[in-house]
């Protein structure tokens, strides 16, 4: 059983300035509630009880958005809007939150979350990754460990134009939604495949050997591409495959069709 969830929010969001330099990219608004919202909901109805939160010193208003707002309460009770409780009450969930200090990367971030996974195979969800599915992302992906009890990534197709900023994995198919993974390979010139990473992983407690021992990169950055590349020399990874609509809040294109989709189902209910 999964239980555990790391949900790196320490970036600085360059592709969103100069939105980004007051307002972290995981609380852009999707309608009514901020993206970030919506991957702490999908860990919920996957059946995550514990979330880590990687945040750097100028994303504290993730932890605000997730507290309790006393004044706020009092207000609304006071106008007797008390209808309108629900939906600043903080979630059940156990959130934790650590800072990552430098920006050194994906995987360094996640590398900081070792002490809470506690020896415990983990899941991670990058919070720039929205679907709006009725059904939570990350649960197909708890299904397939639970099967093949192996690392398992999330993929879908992509066109062949736009491959180059994804990470791209060289597979062989197992059946409809399920490959086994030989390589990734990050931003590629010439693609292996047209099956992209879609921020949704789990990982066994190995990856923190192999981020350890991965090396930066030019940036001075560990990549989590890497780690999973070394992953896969040494031990098998699953990859399913998608075939629900992925929206990325970091490109500018993909996030007004996200609000568009997101009005559209709203106006339904």
């Amino acid at each position: 059983m999964i239980r555990k969830a790391i949900i790196p929010a320490a970036g600085y969001g360059i592709r969103n300035l100069p939105a980004t330099k007051v307002i972290p990219k995981e609380l852009f608004p999707i309608g009514n509630k901020p993206a970030i919202d919506y991957v702490v909901a999908e860990a919920v109805q996957a059946g995550i009880t514990d979330i880590l939160i990687v945040l750097s010193r100028n994303k504290t208003e993730i932890m605000n958005y997730f507290d309790r707002s006393p004044e706020l309460e009092a207000y609304l009770t006071e106008r007797q809007k008390e209808n309108l409780l629900p939906l600043i009450a903080p979630t059940k969930l156990n959130i934790q939150y650590i800072r990552q200090n430098e920006p050194l990367g994906l995987g360094h971030a996640i590398l900081l979350g070792q002490s809470f996974a506690a020896g415990e195979p983990f899941a991670i969800m990058l919070p720039d990754q929205i679907s709006l599915s009725r059904t939570s992302m990350l649960a197909p992906l708890i299904k397939c460990f639970e099967q093949y009890r192996a690392n398992v990534i999330g993929l879908q197709t992509v066109k062949k134009e736009l491959l180059s900023n994804y990470g791209v994995v060289s597979a062989s198919r197992i059946n409809a939604r399920t490959y086994d993974i030989d390589s990734i390979v990050e931003k590629p010139l010439h693609p292996p495949s047209q099956l992209a990473l879609m921020g949704r992983y789990i990982a066994k407690p190995h990856i923190f050997d192999k981020l350890r021992r991965t090396k930066p990169d030019v940036n001075g950055e560990i990549q989590l591409t890497d780690a999973l590349n070394e992953v896969c020399r040494s031990n098998r990874m699953i990859g399913y495959a998608y075939n629900e609509r992925w929206f990325d809040t970091s490109i500018e294109e993909q996030y007004i069709k996200l609000q568009q989709r997101a009005l559209e189902l709203r106006k339904r209910t």
